[in-house]
């Protein structure tokens, strides 16, 4: 029998972690192992037990991901790691490689990359995601932006304020029925704000969009 890979995840935001999980728990060549909230959390679990992966946020309160990747370097932790960022900049990603990440991906592709991602750490491989190869690409060949692509910070800014405010209450978990009790408008008005939003955003979920609204600092 093929050995499963055991994963712990780490970031501030428990919804994103829960939607990690979710995605992760489609496979069953991989089970979480468990889960920090904080970058203290996670050095402390170190300390005490391991994974085979390790999903690491960048940003989080007390330690960040860089202050952990730097203490597992210098404790010489042998922990893969798969960082998890709002941030997709080659000097960030180029910062991780050399604190020994083994793969990284931006929160707005995460949960269509996760569970490649892990299998191709777990077997000794690196692991980007499309945005972030992209990124890399046009680095080293000079590359524009293609004409006519947005960047995330622009789709953002297109929202109309009642969609960020559906947005909003949507990444804090709030059902269709509690969003349309709390803005006094109808569930079917609710729903129509949320296909508009997954159609701008292009994301494919509830999920999707609380990484949108996080990466965007949106909440």
């Amino acid at each position: 029998m093929k050995e499963k890979i055991y994963v712990h995840v780490a970031d501030d935001h428990k919804i994103l972690i829960e939607g990690i999980i979710a995605v992760i728990n489609t496979d069953k060549d991989i089970e979480i192992e468990g889960y920090s909230l904080t970058g203290k959390e996670v050095i402390d679990w170190s300390k005490e037990k391991t994974a085979d992966i390790l999903i690491l946020d960048i940003n989080m309160p007390i330690f960040d991901g860089i202050d952990v990747l730097k203490f597992f370097q210098s404790n010489k932790t042998d922990q893969k790691v798969i960082i998890l960022s709002s941030y997709d900049d080659v000097n960030l990603v180029k910062q991780m490689l050399n604190l020994g990440a083994k793969g990284f991906l931006s929160k707005n592709s995460a949960g269509e990359h996760i569970v490649k991602a892990i299998k191709a750490v777990a077997a000794g491989e690196q692991y980007f995601s499309d945005d972030i190869q992209n990124n890399l690409f046009k680095l080293y060949t000079g590359q524009k932006v293609a004409e006519g692509e947005r960047p995330e910070s622009t789709i953002a800014h297109s929202l109309t304020e009642r969609e960020l405010e559906v947005l909003k209450l949507i990444a804090k978990e709030n059902s269709t029925s509690e969003i349309s009790g709390i803005l006094n408008i109808s569930t079917n008005t609710v729903e129509t704000y949320r296909k508009s939003l997954l159609k701008k955003t292009k994301v494919k979920n509830a999920v999707g969009l609380a990484m949108y609204a996080v990466k965007n600092n949106i909440i």
